[in-house]
């Protein structure tokens, strides 16, 4: 898309409008108005879901952003905004993009679920690594976040540094290593359960 001043463009196609009106204008002039127009709403278009991230980012609510949004739902004014937002991770659709995002946020429900119920035994495999003597590097960095991670009260905080530290014990920690492969397993499962059944309600 060509880059084009909004501002600029508005004040040239509001000139082509009062022309036309006039009946002074040229077919050239109002096919180049009816490009720039494209452009413009092209320009306009990809400001919107920019827009609304920061005021996400800012704390602004799902149902405060839906009358600015011209929609009448706090579900509605998030499912415009994920239509919009370009994707990053590969969906063709702005259809696609709902879906994958409601998949992906009902799979980190169910690991969620399913973490709080294994509370007991995520910990003990952290208390575990955080007690190895012999980490260094990447593995220490890792055990340390699951010592900041211990003192939390969300139990799935425990998640990402149990997965990111198994590869630095399959060596010299072979049991402890395998039974975090076990974990992770377990919980890419059930993510793909909870994804499996959202798609097979929603076909």
């Amino acid at each position: 898309m060509v880059d084009v001043d909004p501002v600029r463009a508005v004040q040239d196609l509001r000139s082509v409008v009062l022309a036309a009106d006039r009946g002074e204008v040229s077919p050239d002039r109002l096919l180049a108005a009816l490009a720039s127009l494209r452009s413009l709403r092209e320009k306009l278009a990809g400001w919107e879901p920019q827009l609304i991230a920061a005021a996400r980012s800012e704390g602004t609510s799902w149902a405060a952003l839906a009358p600015a949004l011209g929609v009448a739902s706090r579900q509605a004014a998030e499912r415009r905004f994920l239509r919009l937002r370009p994707s990053a991770t590969g969906e063709p659709t702005g259809e696609a993009r709902v879906e994958a995002e409601r998949g992906r946020r009902a799979g980190d429900r169910a690991v969620a679920e399913w973490a709080r119920r294994n509370a007991a035994v995520l910990r003990q495999l952290a208390g575990q690594v955080t007690a190895l003597e012999d980490l260094d590097g990447e593995a220490r960095a890792y055990a340390d976040r699951l010592g900041a991670a211990l003192g939390k009260d969300d139990v799935t905080s425990l998640l990402p540094p149990l997965t990111a530290v198994r590869g630095h014990l399959e060596r010299d920690h072979t049991g402890l290593a395998g039974r975090l492969g076990t974990i992770e397993n377990d919980a890419d499962l059930v993510r793909r359960d909870a994804t499996g059944h959202r798609r097979d309600r929603t076909s």
